[in-house]
């Protein structure tokens, strides 16, 4: 039998991490709260009727300016080594890459996040992700964050499942006609079936609905401190499989969840090759 690929993709903010990822460095660094910076954020998406993910990159470039805070590309990488994870991320990939392959499933990790890539790829973390989707800055002559050059808002982020679907990885001229070409679904690299969505609310529904629509199994998680409500409306609305707490330590019930749905689909893949 044809060893099977499991996609698990994941949000970043508030689903690996315990906040939104500028709070740890960016935002410090030019002396404001994070409630001053969201709330400028808010007040430019309102008034502008802007798309509220290019109203923060933005505010990231016009307060770097304001506040004559140099950012450049290293500068986000050492933001991303500030970043805090939930319990048991930092070994997780190893333990379910692990699991996965004494059941005879591969399985790739990949993040889908409307955070700044630069500050995912810095972190700890990063080498574990076979491709990080996420918004990216332009850099002008001197290699400071000049303008917003790709953003990820919550519907964009279904067009990355579909080139992991497709295997579509790259973004470049010639894979948008790759993308929308027709592909019989027996020739697609990983069916949706074979896919794993988890996030934290309502910015990943879109996702998690696509991929649970579609014989998948998403999974929203919630920040133990903060309460399940949200998490709760999701599984209620029928927009995910599992809810379960941020963690993901051994023995946790995202765990125990995930070796689950791995066990599920290896399963599958195997009546199917008869």
């Amino acid at each position: 039998m044809k060893q099977p690929i499991v996609a698990i993709m994941y949000d970043f903010d508030k689903t690996l991490c315990t906040k939104d990822m500028q709070e740890y460095a960016f935002i410090p660094a030019l002396g404001m709260s994070s409630s001053m910076f969201w709330g400028e954020v808010n007040a430019m998406t309102d008034s502008e009727e802007m798309d509220n993910i290019l109203a923060y990159m933005y505010k990231m470039v016009e307060k770097a300016k304001e506040k004559k805070v140099t950012i450049t590309r290293d500068t986000f990488r050492e933001m991303g080594s500030k970043v805090e994870y939930f319990d048991g991320v930092k070994t997780w990939f190893e333990r379910i890459n692990a699991y996965a392959e004494k059941i005879g499933v591969r399985v790739e990790h990949y993040i889908v996040s409307s955070g700044i890539k630069e500050i995912i790829e810095g972190t700890e973390i990063a080498h574990f992700f076979k491709k990080i989707y996420a918004c990216e800055f332009m850099y002008d002559y001197t290699g400071s964050i000049q303008w917003p050059k790709f953003a990820v808002n919550y519907t964009a982020k279904t067009q990355f499942l579909f080139r992991i679907n497709k295997g579509v990885l790259t973004i470049d001229s010639k894979s948008a006609d790759k993308l929308n070409r027709f592909t019989p679904e027996n020739e697609r690299r990983v069916p949706f079936r074979n896919m794993i969505y988890i996030g934290d609310g309502l910015t990943d529904v879109p996702c998690m609905k696509l991929v649970k629509s579609n014989g998948g199994q998403s999974i929203a998680v919630f920040d133990q401190e903060k309460g399940k409500d949200a998490a709760e409306a999701l599984k209620k609305a029928e927009r995910v499989n599992f809810i379960t707490a941020a963690d993901y330590g051994p023995g946790s019930d995202m765990e125990i969840i995930v070796q689950a749905i791995l066990k599920k689909i290896q399963a599958v893949e195997e009546m199917q090759s008869y």
